[in-house]
């Protein structure tokens, strides 16, 4: 109690100083990179033998890549972005994480859903649990490094891009890629390359992240003011650097140990501001929270996802689509309804780099709020930060007689079970669980989850930051982190009392001082 009383006496004198620091504010950057956006290859593959002839499958085109780059598919084959897989050991327990296992608020399972769900594997043919993860010829090296943008793996495919024309909407879409021009046409990957998978994870563009969507392509300062075209124009590699194929970050949805991150500091080395202040606030205070007062800020991202209102079709039998004035589906009868929000504020967490996950086997209380990821760390944890966080809620569902989350079998043909064709819960639930090698009880319902989403993108330059008053303050944004005693925003008549005694001692002090040095200069 004593040491909280000094800290927050402390507080109350840094308070005026914060509220001005703001203002003609510098910024020393002492970091050192080397941008990768002005890379020219070292090789011209046009003049390759080996690219110089037809392809008729993207396997032949690997095939041809690892001619010369003999040993790359080894490297490949240990990443996550191949095994889709994260062992750790949490509580003296090793569990396998990763996107094969996790459940989420979206699509909810990748298991007797993959041909949809590995439409983004850097790889060919995972359709199902028998997918030979050891095939080298499997290894698709165009997603990654097309540098024509006319490569494009197709939605249901298992990994595969288009092999034939395609009708889509009355329009020929997905042209068959032209291997040869592609292959003679590779590099380092590009933020389009990237954003194939990112910016469009969940089933549209910026449906999961809120800061991961296809504006980001080719950004102004005020949407990122590092991958800015009229800026610094950094790729995604200029701050996911790669080593291997194994390439720095990941997301707290999938994975949980505080290891292999991408920081700030890596670039901005301290001190990072010149105001002391402010300084002293990165310690417990994540560069983000400040650098992204907002996200989703050139398009709309999904907040809400209501499974349990999928299913619907008008008296005609056809499903029942809603589409808002912005043109963003509020309902669809093959997902259910959703709320989509634009320049979304965050919400707040302390956060220490680590999580943790209710799995498909983990018993739930569906009375409550299920958290699908948790962050944790707290104001006592040292090693803990204020983060800001997009927060994803839905419903989703659940076996009511064993108490877990249910992995739903949702795409497929008919006669698979598959909830997108019979639009039947307790099939599609069985057929699931079945493939997982899970049991179910026969008896479905549906329970309110959350899951936690990082935020690390849409940064802004230090001009439009937060100001100090947006959290020091009684509206604070802070609001719900009520473990710590935040000027401006908390009262404590006890402690305001005893601050303004002081500053009214002070400011008497200082008049009294300057009295009396008059009168002695005087005399």
């Amino acid at each position: 109690m004593k040491k909280l009383f000094l800290l927050s006496l402390l507080s109350l004198f840094l308070t005026g100083s914060l509220l001005t620091a703001r203002e003609g504010q510098t910024i020393l950057y002492t970091g050192k990179r080397e941008l990768k956006a002005a890379h020219k290859p070292s090789t011209d593959h046009s003049k390759l033998k080996e690219l110089q002839k037809s392809f008729s499958s993207p396997e032949e085109v690997t095939m041809a890549c690892e001619s010369c780059h003999t040993e790359r598919h080894r490297e490949i084959m240990a990443t996550n972005h191949w095994t889709w897989s994260r062992p750790v050991v949490i509580d003296g327990k090793e569990i396998d994480l990763g996107k094969k296992n996790i459940i989420n608020n979206f699509c909810i399972a990748l298991t007797s859903n993959e041909p949809r769900c590995t439409s983004c594997h850097i790889g060919y043919g995972w359709k199902d649990g028998n997918f030979d993860f050891s095939n080298r010829k499997k290894v698709d090296c165009l997603v990654c490094h097309d540098r024509t943008g006319t490569y494009k793996k197709f939605p249901t495919g298992a990994g595969y891009p288009v092999t034939k024309e395609t009708l889509f909407m009355g329009k020929k879409k997905f042209f068959p890629p032209d291997y040869t021009k592609i292959a003679q046409n590779v590099g380092i990957p590009t933020r389009d390359n990237c954003g194939t998978c990112h910016f469009f994870g969940g089933g549209g563009n910026n449906v999961k992240h809120g800061d991961l969507e296809k504006a980001l392509s080719k950004p102004s300062k005020d949407l990122d003011i590092h991958m800015a075209v009229d800026g610094e124009n950094m790729l995604c590699i200029d701050c996911h650097v790669t080593s291997k194929h194994n390439i720095k970050g990941k997301m707290y949805s999938v994975s949980s140990a505080d290891t292999n991150h991408v920081y700030c500091e890596s670039c901005h080395a301290a001190p990072v501001h010149a105001n002391s202040v402010l300084e002293e606030h990165s310690g417990r205070v994540a560069c983000q929270t400040c650098h992204i007062p907002t996200y989703a800020r050139a398009n709309p991202t999904k907040m809400w996802w209501d499974w349990s209102k999928a299913g619907r079709f008008d008296k005609n039998g056809k499903g029942i689509i809603i589409t808002n004035s912005k043109g963003e589906q509020d309902y669809n009868f093959m997902k259910g309804e959703f709320h989509w929000e634009k320049n979304v504020t965050p919400e707040y967490v302390w956060f220490n780099g680590t999580a943790r996950h209710t799995l498909v086997t983990d018993t739930i209380n569906p009375q409550k709020i299920i958290q699908l990821n948790r962050l944790e760390g707290s104001y006592a944890d040292r090693h803990a930060k204020i983060w800001p966080v997009k927060v994803m809620r839905g419903k989703q569902i659940y076996d009511v007689e064993y108490k877990t989350l249910i992995i739903p079998k949702l795409f497929g043909k008919k006669e698979s079970g598959a909830y997108w064709k019979n639009f039947d819960w307790n099939l599609a639930a069985a057929k699931g669980m079945e493939a997982a090698g899970l049991p179910y009880s026969g008896h479905y319902g549906f329970v309110q989850t959350e899951m936690y989403w990082p935020l690390n993108h849409m940064v802004t330059s230090a001009d439009k930051a937060l100001t100090c008053t947006e959290c020091h303050s009684r509206n604070s944004r802070l609001a719900a982190l009520t473990d710590f005693y935040l000027p401006g925003r908390d009262r404590n008549t006890t402690l305001d009392m005893l601050g303004m005694i002081l500053i009214l001692l002070a400011v008497g002090g200082s008049i009294t001082h300057g009295l009396i040095r008059l009168i002695t200069k005087s005399k």
